[in-house]
């Protein structure tokens, strides 16, 4: 289905990823606390996406500790990021710049508070920004309110699991919504999925599933009929399986679908993003599993339809597509950026009259953003950390790999 445009190689391991909203960027927050945002090459002139090089547009080290997780605002011209040092920092999209930021909640008491590390974040709308931490604890925040920022409360805080948030995805909003943005999500933790609204707080809790659910994406316009409404939660396993569920029916799961049958067991699905209705696939997951390998599976058939490798030996914690139908995935110390694989007789024509780019290309200069915030002590260590989940080895199905050399990184 799809083949690699280029490779770009990280300084550290990668924990979050996160692609803009309206255009060809994609920002890493790093295990070493760095903080990076690079532009993707643009679309050929026959405007697919094309070859290039990618260009950093900044790269800062943002957290005294790891990076946990990034996202961007809805506009997208704001990005947040949460890490181990117990900060949440927005910056601007395009220099970097930290505008503004606020503590992560404290756990224990006064004479000895920890911080609660961070697991994910969401910005829900313009004015809520949700906090997923360690404890299991999920915050919500008014970012509207910045008068007191570096010791900023959460408006509300709930509890939908009893382990930490692995997962939130939030739900369409309502046809009566006049905002037009979510107001429900669907979080995944421990063995539960649980549904928590803006208003009322947490409103279900599924049954325990007695197995780890560990990533989430909602599809829409499946087809509908008897009970089914034409829209289920898709839910990926530690255990190598998917769970269907039906709309409003969140006390128990649907459907199943077998993605891994490794003879030892299924490895752990990390990752869940739907491919775009626009590339013709259909109803189509792509699964980033623990494993380094990229399944796609096809909703309706309910089958696994094709699979490639991001990695050999590191699993894949960031998955998704860009506006121009990329699909980047990212794991270990490299993200990688794959296009619509076209026949060997397209793809003949196409590098006849092509101009060389790959290792030849030269990246151009990275452009640090100065950090001034030093609100943290070097050294921090992360605590309560996730265990690792098994990882295997796969053999690499990539086909054709167009890998980009970059001088002087740090």
């Amino acid at each position: 289905m799809f083949d690699t445009v280029c490779s770009y190689p990280l300084t550290s391991d990668l924990f979050s990823q996160a692609i803009h909203p309206t255009e060809p960027l994609v920002s890493v927050g790093l295990s070493s606390g760095h903080v990076q945002t690079f532009h993707l090459p643009p679309p050929s002139e026959n405007g697919k996406a094309g070859y290039g090089h990618i260009d950093t547009l900044w790269r800062t080290r943002r957290h005294k500790g790891s990076c946990r997780s990034v996202g961007f605002g809805i506009d997208g011209e704001t990005l947040y990021s949460a890490g181990t040092d117990g900060w949440v920092k927005a910056a601007r999209t395009e220099t970097g710049r930290v505008e503004w930021k606020f503590a992560v909640p404290r756990i224990g008491n006064r004479s000895d508070f920890q911080v609660d590390c961070p697991s994910l974040l969401h910005a829900l709308s313009p004015q809520t920004l949700l906090l997923a931490t360690d404890s299991g604890a999920l915050h919500l925040f008014d970012l509207r309110d910045r008068s007191t920022e570096v010791s900023a409360r959460p408006q509300q805080t709930h509890h939908p699991h009893d382990d930490y948030v692995s997962s939130l995805t939030p739900l369409p909003p309502s046809e009566t919504s006049t905002s037009g943005y979510s107001k429900q999500w669907i979080t995944t933790g421990g063995t539960t999925i649980a549904v928590t609204d803006l208003r009322r707080g947490v409103l279900v809790r599924s049954e325990d599933q007695g197995e780890e659910l560990v990533s989430s994406v909602y599809v829409t316009g499946l087809k509908a009929g008897g009970t089914s409404k034409g829209e289920k939660l898709v839910v990926g396993g530690a255990n190598g399986i998917v769970t269907l569920w039906e709309k409003g029916a969140w006390d128990d799961q649907d459907e199943r679908i077998i993605v891994d049958r490794s003879p030892d067991g299924g490895e752990s699905l990390e990752v869940l993003t739907k491919v775009p209705d626009e590339l013709g696939h259909g109803k189509t997951v792509a699964v980033g599993q623990s494993d380094g390998r990229v399944r796609f599976v096809q909703l309706g058939p309910n089958k696994v339809i094709s699979e490639l490798s991001h990695d050999e030996i590191e699993g894949v914690v960031g998955l998704g597509f860009d506006v121009q139908g990329r699909m980047i995935s990212g794991g270990g110390s490299v993200v990688k950026v794959w296009h619509e694989a076209v026949d060997d007789k397209e793809d003949d024509e196409a590098e006849s009259g092509e101009e060389e780019t790959g290792p030849e290309k030269k990246r151009k200069g990275d452009r640090d953003s100065s950090d001034d915030d030093d609100d943290s002590d070097d050294g921090v260590k992360e605590k309560g950390k996730r265990k690792k989940r098994k990882r295997g080895k796969g053999k690499d199905r990539s086909g054709g790999v167009h890998v980009m050399a970059f001088k002087d990184l740090d």
